[in-house]
């Protein structure tokens, strides 16, 4: 991907961030608690997981492979983390769910192809046009701002994944009722695994120090939180009172 089209695609997905951002207060993407019919053709849960987030592994795989130039140890760090996020995401979480719950086709295709320009972008951030700084090598891994990076990235992924071992024993085989969070980060916010995301990515945004990884930190705070004061405006129809002074999606925030 050359410099042109690699400025295009940043400004287009930029723009439609933000218009992501907006519908998403006025239209529930219909996955998890908000799925209904109207959003047509669905199919299991893990298999929509495992189709929507497998492919921006493998994209990002191949882009470092055929790099035709030495992958700098930055570059490398970054991309073994965009890795370990996905390689979890796409082979470990869908298959450590419970229940037999669908996702709308429709849903994992918007995904798709959102996963796959994203890592196309950030893959060419980190391979084919790296920052100048990169070429310091293990130099700038010891700056602060890589240092931060690097344990908010893990902080939020220890959040995110305990955030989901959470939900995931919230009910006992055979269980379909709902309940309310109250573990971990679910004290604080209704929705600690997006905060968890959120956290995550942009201490991968840290860690780059390049616009697309700080696009993507944008894209994620347009898909989660919209969602997540969704999701919280549900637990306090649904639970009321017992929601307490938990946020949203950012403790004492929002």
């Amino acid at each position: 991907m050359g410099a042109d089209t690699y400025c295009m695609i940043m400004w287009v997905m930029a723009v439609t961030a933000v218009i992501v951002f907006i519908a998403l207060y006025f239209v529930k993407a219909g996955y998890g608690i908000f799925r209904t019919k109207q959003w047509g053709l669905s199919i299991n849960n893990k298999v929509a997981w495992i189709l929507m987030e497998a492919p921006v592994f493998f994209v990002m795989l191949y882009m470092w492979a055929s790099n035709g130039t030495p992958t700098t140890l930055p570059a490398f760090l970054a991309f073994l983390l965009f890795e370990l996020h996905y390689f979890q995401r796409s082979f470990i979480f869908p298959l450590m769910m419970k229940g037999q719950s669908q996702m709308p086709v429709a849903i994992m295709l918007m995904g798709v192809i959102f996963n796959v320009i994203n890592g196309l972008v950030i893959g060419t951030s980190l391979f084919t046009l790296p920052p100048s700084a990169y070429n310091d090598g293990a130099a700038y891994l010891t700056h602060p701002t890589a240092i931060a990076g690097i344990a908010i990235f893990f902080s939020g992924m220890g959040i995110n994944l305990h955030s989901d071992h959470v939900i995931r024993h919230l009910r006992k085989p055979g269980d379909n009722s709902h309940y309310l969070p109250q573990k971990g980060f679910y004290r604080y916010v209704t929705s600690a695994n997006y905060f968890g995301e959120l956290v995550e990515w942009t201490g991968f945004a840290l860690l780059c120090s390049t616009p697309a990884a700080w696009l993507f930190v944008v894209w994620t705070a347009a898909n989660l939180v919209p969602r997540a004061a969704a999701i919280h405006k549900r637990y306090r129809d649904e639970f009321g009172d017992a929601v307490g002074s938990r946020k949203r999606i950012l403790p004492f925030v929002y």
